[in-house]
């Protein structure tokens, strides 16, 4: 029933065509069980599967047309920016497994980060602090801080 629900939710407040405020998506996200910090933007569009599963820091930007697909827990630090149509996947399937078996690992972005538009977070990625992942990148495997992540596969920059 919850997960029903918040399709209606979503569909209302998350998927519409016009502007909903940032605080009232907020409001909504917490009493699907996010935990979510002070002075969050969470901007038109953005598509968010599972709030219980979700937890985001302080001052975060969230832009049009992202997708958090939380099969996973999703942990976005404070200071974060997550630009338009990025996409956090934490679920991916067994290829050469006989039953295609899903497999779900959690994401977690480091404070003061920037997830520039049309990236790609796979599951089990952690980002360091102050990572920078640059516009389109395809980020598979963890950094540490203060990266600079480019290309597909993203790799270091520098």
């Amino acid at each position: 029933m919850v997960e029903i629900l918040w399709w209606l939710v979503r569909s209302l407040l998350f998927a519409c065509w016009f502007p909903i405020p940032s605080g009232i998506k907020v409001l909504a996200l917490r009493l699907f069980g996010s935990k979510i910090g002070k002075g969050v933007v969470i901007r038109s569009r953005v598509n968010i599967t599972f709030p219980w599963r979700l937890t985001i820091g302080d001052d975060v930007w969230i832009g049009d047309e992202v997708l958090i697909l939380s099969l996973a827990p999703v942990t976005i630090g404070s200071n974060v920016c997550i630009s338009q149509r990025a996409f956090l996947c934490t679920g991916s399937h067994k290829f050469r497994s006989e039953n295609f078996d899903l497999e779900t690992k959690p994401i977690s972005v480091g404070e003061g980060s920037w997830i520039a538009a049309n990236v790609f977070v796979g599951p089990g990625v952690t980002l360091g602090r102050g990572t920078l992942c640059s516009v389109g990148a395809v980020v598979l495997r963890s950094c540490g801080p203060d990266q600079v992540l480019v290309g597909n596969p993203a790799l270091p920059c520098r």
